[in-house]
């Protein structure tokens, strides 16, 4: 593979010296409320140039990591079906050359895609998720395959016990009772993170994260704006907490960067996804020792 001409901040390493793949997935066709998210990724790679490469809370940099930018996906509209096998298919790619695969969304149906990729390779995958929404409905207006079910679907890949939801705080009520029976779910903030964290130790994890967790004021640069989320601090150190977990793939969701003219959601997902990659490698280095 050849790295994207333009690349996330300092992810310009070599394919053949990669410990991460970071590709993006630009696909936004069953947003229920406000479209835009298929153009997060080239965004955010435009925009990451004005972030430090340095990250304080965690005492390491980017430019000591080796990261590459495999850029876009060529994701078709109008078949969402095909855009999660080209996902599946390159995602498979990614595992097979013995690297972890980054993704930016993308609405958070992309997910799926990926996650049909890493179960195959980790039968006994276990999902993190932080959310406003829990994104467990069986359908929404009849189509099984939205951003609003892509939970369900995952569901449907591992079975009962292994979903572990947090920050959530929107959802239809019947996701709510279906989900007492059979995903982990904490509402409205973190809290029972680092005994999560402590349970999963050892087992395959792949972490989702919806950046409408944040609270709105925080973060407006989304399709689906939803009040009373997290801080920036909060989530922080919600994913210093995911160290030492054995994470086999991560991706970030739902930035729509037009909604927010200011640039600053763009620039709280660049932030974001600076400290994943850091906190990924550094795991990957973990797990290698």
């Amino acid at each position: 593979m050849n790295k994207n001409v333009v690349t996330f901040l300092n992810c310009d390493a070599c394919y053949s010296d990669a410990r991460i793949v970071l590709f993006g997935a630009p696909f936004d066709g069953t947003t229920s409320f406000r479209p835009g998210t298929r153009f997060a990724s080239e965004v955010m790679r435009m925009d990451s140039i004005g972030l430090e490469s340095y990250s304080p809370y965690q005492d390491r940099d980017l430019q000591d990591i080796a990261v590459f930018d495999a850029g876009e996906l060529e994701l078709p509209f109008g078949n969402t079906e095909r855009a999660l096998a080209d996902i599946e298919a390159f995602t498979d790619k990614v595992y097979a050359d013995g690297k972890t695969p980054c993704m930016i969304g993308g609405e958070h149906l992309v997910t799926l895609g990926a996650v049909r990729a890493a179960v195959k390779r980790y039968p006994d995958l276990r999902i993190v998720h932080f959310d406003a929404h829990a994104d467990l409905r069986d359908d929404y207006l009849g189509e099984r395959l939205s951003h609003a079910c892509v939970l369900r679907r995952v569901w449907e890949l591992l079975g009962d016990g292994r979903i572990h939801q947090f920050g959530i705080r929107s959802g239809d009520r019947s996701e709510f009772i279906w989900g007492k029976e059979h995903v982990h779910t904490r509402l409205f903030d973190f809290q029972g993170l680092s005994e999560t964290v402590e349970k999963l130790k050892g087992k395959p994890v792949y972490f989702t994260l919806d950046l409408d967790v944040l609270d709105p004021s925080i973060f407006p640069g989304t399709g689906t704006p939803e009040a009373g989320g997290v801080t920036f601090r909060e989530l922080m150190d919600a994913i210093l907490k995911l160290q030492g977990l054995n994470i086999v793939g991560f991706d970030i969701n739902e930035l729509s960067p037009h909604y927010d003219q200011s640039g600053v959601s763009t620039a709280v997902a660049c932030k974001v996804l600076r400290e994943l990659l850091l906190l990924a490698d550094n795991n990957l280095k973990r797990q290698a020792s």
